[in-house]
């Protein structure tokens, strides 16, 4: 669920009722290092830094970015690296742990299971990312928007706390570059390690792919290299990305794709390959469950009703206005297929004063300076740079981009950010501005107990107590 909607406090919520709490995984280095220079108000970022299995590295985190009371309102955060091939200790060390704060306050307390939500888009942070999660002892990895087909090995190696490879695709590049992390060389070994040993082995978590089609799920079950321990089956209405229709890219009348025939899922089909499944995507309500039951699945993956619970991270305004606009039935959710710097479709819920305004875009400055959906391409000279399709257009172009791939594009990382109350103030005043994305299918608030309902009574409702 975009940054931090679904953060440690909503995850810890639904696995204290026995089910499967799931972090989001994307810019937790951000997520960090602003919330330390917030302040940390109440001390858990701080409390579960003092858990981190690399007291020197965590020290570090905090003499940078921690700022006692926090910073005057209005000034702008400290930024933090951005992702590239090459190593960068400081970044992996924020990275390794963000991922652990943010598994290690989900799973304390109790004894319900954690997993994380992984973007294969943002293939630069994977390794470290997933690294922290595993020193915390996340129990799943998630993995979509995109073929996740290296993660089952990767989690192999990080496990091991060996060396782990991982391909990423350079625009531009015949060749196969391949971003390597090793823990030990970059991270060091865990306290506690007797000198010249090895650390002890980390458990391995299982590793769900987040799939839209059957041939997807067949293809990564070919080999035992790539084959995931389970599958979540998502439908084109499932909130944030989306994978575009199969075929020909045609646009509806409100300019939404078009899915067909060919983009339904043969539930029977990924039946027979033998590994559990979940439904996601107009499945979050108690006769959803009850069908995705009947037709074989585990469970279902709900996301909407759970971003609009009290233990949500989203803005608690943002969180009311759209309970409030669903309730008179005046939300609107698009799938905008040009919306995403990722290329993919994306859906948008209509907001005043978001990004989802045309004005409120047009006022936006453009520029990328958090950077996870970058693109890296390869240069003319030979070298790998970085775009980003919501980055100044003329940059854009200058990089070998093609322009009318520019048109529309949002800013993803910021706006997401925003919507957790984290978004940057820029220091000629500028505030970004939100953009908030939900499921399409709206059915799922309907029938909830209260506007201002807990994790725990969602998952009361959708199991029909």
């Amino acid at each position: 669920m975009g940054i931090g909607v679904s953060g440690w406090r909503l995850a810890a919520a639904v696995a204290r009722t026995g089910q499967l709490g799931v972090v989001s995984g994307v810019a937790l280095d951000t997520t960090l290092a602003r919330r330390l220079q917030r302040g940390d108000p109440g001390g858990d970022l701080r409390r579960a830094l003092a858990h981190f299995p690399y007291p020197e590295v965590a020290e570090r985190i905090l003499r940078r970015y921690f700022v006692s009371g926090g910073i005057a309102p209005g000034r702008p955060f400290r930024p933090v690296p951005r992702l590239g091939l090459r190593p960068h200790r400081a970044r992996d060390e924020l990275t390794v742990a963000g991922n652990f704060t943010e598994v290690w306050l989900a799973r304390e307390g109790h004894d319900g299971p954690v997993g994380i939500n992984y973007l294969e888009k943002v293939q630069l942070a994977t390794p470290a990312a997933a690294y922290g999660a595993m020193l915390a002892g996340v129990d799943y990895v998630l993995m979509g928007a995109g073929i996740p087909s290296e993660i089952p090995a990767l989690l192999d190696a990080l496990a091991r706390h060996a060396p782990a490879e991982l391909s990423v695709t350079v625009s531009g590049s015949e060749e196969r570059h391949i971003l390597t992390f090793d823990p030990v060389d970059r991270i060091g070994t865990p306290a506690g390690t007797r000198p010249g040993a090895l650390p002890e082995p980390l458990r391995r978590p299982r590793m769900l792919a987040i799939v839209s089609s059957t041939v997807l799920a067949t293809y990564l079950c070919r080999s035992p290299a790539t084959r995931p321990d389970g599958f979540v089956l998502e439908t084109p209405s499932a909130g944030g990305h989306s994978a575009p229709p199969r075929g020909r890219m045609r646009l509806s009348g409100t300019g939404e794709p078009v899915y067909g025939p060919r983009d339904a899922l043969d539930l029977a089909g990924v039946a027979r390959l033998g590994l559990p499944f979940w439904l996601a995507g107009g499945y979050g309500t108690p006769e959803g469950l009850a069908e995705a039951r009947a037709a074989g699945a585990t469970g279902i993956q709900a996301g909407t009703v759970f971003a609009l619970c009290r233990e949500s991270g989203l803005d608690p305004a943002l969180r009311r206005q759209v309970r409030d606009r669903a309730a008179l039935g005046t939300l609107t959710v698009l799938n905008a297929p040009d919306t995403s710097p990722a290329g993919f479709p994306f859906k948008v819920a209509g907001l005043p004063e978001t990004l989802s305004e045309p004005d409120t875009y047009q006022e936006r400055p453009r520029l990328c300076d958090l950077g996870y959906l970058r693109t890296p391409y390869l240069s003319p000279a030979g070298s790998v740079g970085y775009r980003c399709a919501a980055e100044p257009v003329d940059a854009y172009v200058r990089k070998g981009g093609a322009e009318q791939d520019t048109a529309g594009r949002r800013c993803l990382c910021n706006a997401l950010t925003a919507d957790i109350g984290l978004g940057q103030h820029r220091s000629d005043g500028y505030a970004e501005p939100a953009l908030v994305t939900l499921g399409q299918d709206l059915s799922c608030l309907e029938g909830l107990p209260s506007d201002d309902c807990s994790a725990a009574d969602v998952v009361a409702h959708l199991l029909g107590g």
